[in-house]
């Protein structure tokens, strides 16, 4: 595959956590309108999960540069952090609340 071009595999990946990132912002602008519950300490949350989720990405996809790998590894590694955080956040905030 070229270095420029980026699998397919990977831009799935991508517009997955997109899509899951909109839910996840739906959600909670939901929940801060006060039609769905909202956690206690989810407002703080919201705001401190963002840098941290950012620099694992950054160091992520930098890693696998640095170790040789092609632009469309760096992009997968970068994304696997931030994946991970945004399927959490959709299945904390879409479970049934008892």
């Amino acid at each position: 595959m070229p270095p420029f071009l980026i699998a397919p595999a990977t831009v799935f990946a991508w517009w997955t956590m997109v899509s899951e990132a909109q839910l996840v912002a739906t959600a909670r602008l939901l929940a801060l309108a006060g039609v769905l519950p909202m956690a206690p300490g989810d407002r703080r949350r919201m705001v401190a999960e963002k840098a941290p989720a950012l620099v694992a990405a950054a160091w992520a996809g930098a890693l696998v540069g640095m170790a040789g790998g092609s632009a469309d590894a760096m992009a997968r590694a970068a994304l696997h952090p931030i994946r991970r955080r945004t399927r959490g956040n959709l299945r904390r905030l879409t479970a049934p609340r008892r």
